[in-house]
C-alpha cells in the first residue's frame, strides 16, 4: 500500500507521473506499543544527554551544533576541512565554497534552535523560507530558487522525471501539503520523536524547495526536538543518519509506502545515536581539558600563567590569535603570543600560519586546537 497517489505530469513534451503524498491529517499515524516504547527510550536518552551540559553550556552547545551541521552536509556529499569551516563561520577569506556551505548549515541550525527555544511563533512558510535562504548562503543555486517554495517540477535522483528515484509533487499541489505539514509540526499533543520523524519524512517527500531539502528537513528535526523537549541544544541526529544512509533512505521509502511504524522506530534509534554522540562529545572535551592541564603542569607552569588562563577560552574559541587573548584576558600582545607559543610547544595548539583577514595591517598568527577541532571534525563517521 502507498500513502499517496500518482498524478500525471508533462515534462518536455512527454508524459510522466509525480507522487503526491496523502495529507498527514488524513493518515492514521498512531503508534503501536513497541514503537511507542522505542520512542520513549529515545526521549530518555536525549534527556540524559542534556544533563551533561552544565551552566557554561554554550561552548559545548556550539560544538554539538557544528557536529550536526557538518554531518548533515556530509549526508549530501558536502565536505570541507573543519578548520576551513570554522574560518568560514568567522568570515575569513581562506575558506572555500564547500566550507561556506557547511558553515551555512550550522548557522541555519543555530537560527532554528533559537526560534524553537523562544516559543514566540509557530512554524510558518516564512520560517522555512528563511532557513532556506540562510542555508543557501554561498551556494551556486540561482537566486530565483533561494528562499521561496519551488514553482517548477522537482524530483529526487536522476536527471529528469523519467529516471528519477522519486518525482515529487507538482508545484500547484504544494500549498495544501505544506500547510498540512506545518499544522503537524506545530502540534503539542504528539509523541515528540514520532512528530519529528514524520514531519521530516513528509518534508522530504514534498521537497518544497529546488535545492537543499535534505538539510532543511534535518533542521526541521532540530526545531521539533528543541521545542517539544525544552532542550538547550538538539542531539546531533545527523551523525547517526550519516552512519546509516542506506537505512535512512529505506526508512523514508517505508514511510511513503504507508509503514510509518518502521520509519519511526528507525528514527528513534537515530535520535538515541545522537544522544550517545552528545554524551561522548561532552566526555571527550572534559578529558581533553584535563590532559591539557596535565601537559602544562608537567612543564612547571604556575597556575596563574597566561597559558593556563588561555585554556579557559576553549572550547568557546577553536582558533586563537594573540588579539583574542589580549581582548579577553587583558594581557599585553607579547604575553599573549608567548602564551600561544607555550601552548603550541605543549601540544595543545598547532600554529596554522597567519589568520586570513580583510583588514589591513600585519596579520596575526593563527593557532588551532586541533584535538578539539577533531571532536567536531568533517567526518561524522569518525567512530
Amino acid at each position: 500500500m502507498v500513502a499517496g497517489v500518482e498524478v500525471p505530469i508533462v515534462w518536455n513534451g512527454r508524459r510522466a507521473a509525480a507522487f503526491v503524498p496523502a495529507r498527514l491529517a488524513d493518515r492514521d499515524l498512531t503508534l503501536d506499543a513497541p514503537t511507542a516504547t522505542r520512542a520513549g527510550e529515545a526521549v530518555a536518552e536525549v534527556l540524559r544527554a542534556a544533563e551533561t551540559l552544565d551552566l557554561d553550556y554554550e561552548p559545548l552547545a556550539r560544538l554539538l551544533l557544528r557536529l550536526e551541521g557538518v554531518a548533515s552536509s556530509y549526508i549530501e556529499g558536502i565536505t570541507a576541512p573543519v578548520l576551513d569551516v570554522v574560518l568560514a563561520e568567522q568570515g575569513r577569506a581562506r575558506a572555500d565554497d564547500a566550507a561556506e556551505w557547511v558553515a551555512a548549515a550550522l548557522a541555519t541550525t543555530v537560527a532554528a534552535v533559537d526560534e524553537a527555544a523562544s516559543g514566540h511563533a509557530p512554524l510558518a512558510v516564512d520560517t522555512l523560507c528563511g532557513w532556506h535562504r540562510l542555508l543557501m548562503t554561498g551556494s551556486p543555486t540561482p537566486e530565483r530558487y533561494v528562499g521561496r517554495i519551488r514553482d517548477e517540477q522537482g524530483w529526487i535522483g536522476g536527471t529528469s522525471p523519467f529516471d528519477a528515484h522519486l518525482v515529487t509533487p507538482p508545484a500547484d499541489r504544494l500549498g495544501p501539503l505544506v500547510d498540512d505539514l506545518l499544522a503537524w509540526a506545530n502540534r503539542t499533543d504528539l509523541d515528540p520523536i514520532a512528530q519529528a520523524a514524520i514531519a521530516h519524512a513528509q518534508f522530504e517527500i514534498i521537497h518544497p524547495f529546488a535545492d537543499g531539502n535534505g538539510r532543511v528537513g534535518r533542521v526541521l528535526v532540530a526545531w521539533v526536538l528543541v521545542r517539544r523537549l525544552a532542550l538547550l541544544v538538539p542531539p546531533p541526529v545527523s551523525v547517526a543518519i550519516a552512519a546509516d544512509v542506506g537505512g535512512y533512505g529505506a526508512g523514508l521509502v517505508r514511510f511513503r509506502r504507508d509503514d510509518h511504524l518502521a520509519w519511526v522506530r528507525w528514527f528513534a534509534d537515530a535520535v538515541m545515536g545522537g544522544g550517545h554522540a552528545q554524551r561522548d562529545l561532552v566526555a571527550e572535551v572534559d578529558e581533553l581539558q584535563r590532559a591539557w592541564h596535565e601537559r602544562l603542569t608537567a612543564r612547571g607552569l604556575r597556575r596563574d600563567a597566561v597559558a593556563y588562563r588561555a585554556l579557559t577560552l576553549m572550547p568557546r574559541h577553536l582558533l586563537l590569535t594573540s588579539t583574542v587573548l589580549v581582548d579577553e584576558l587583558e594581557v599585553s600582545p607579547k604575553a599573549a603570543l608567548d602564551a600561544l607559543r607555550t601552548l603550541a610547544d605543549a601540544g595543545v595548539l598547532t600554529e596554522q600560519g597567519t589568520a586570513p583577514s580583510a583588514s589591513r595591517g600585519q596579520p596575526a598568527r593563527l593557532f588551532a586546537a586541533r584535538e578539539l577541532l577533531g571532536l567536531a571534525g568533517s567526518n561524522p563517521l569518525r567512530g
